[in-house]
């Protein structure tokens, strides 16, 4: 019911639940779904994961978000030898899309 401006997902390595299988439902289309309808519009699903995903994308974006990626370093900035790791941004229309019938 469109109550959330912002979700934030960092409960496992990513996309795939490989600390607890439960967490698959998060990322499925299901999970995908039920966030976007907790979304108000214009809202804003970010997930973390320790790498990137290109299926997770592709997934995001059939569940109807606007997707950008961005890759941040696990450590310091002055540090040179940091793991990158992912964190996609998936936003909500602001308006609904409704195809008109003839």
């Amino acid at each position: 019911q469109e109550a959330y401006d912002a979700i934030l997902l960092d409960v496992d390595n990513g996309p795939d639940g490989l600390i607890q299988r439960v967490n698959d439902q998060l990322y499925a289309p299901a999970g995908l779904q039920a966030a976007m309808d907790a979304l108000r519009p214009g809202g804003i699903l970010a997930i973390w994961s320790a790498e990137a995903d290109a299926a997770f994308t592709t997934r995001l974006e059939q569940a109807g978000f606007a997707v950008s990626e961005t890759l941040v370093n696990s450590l310091n900035d002055d540090e040179e030898d940091g793991e990158q790791h992912m964190i996609w941004f998936a936003r909500k229309a602001l308006t609904e899309v409704t195809t008109p019938v003839n």
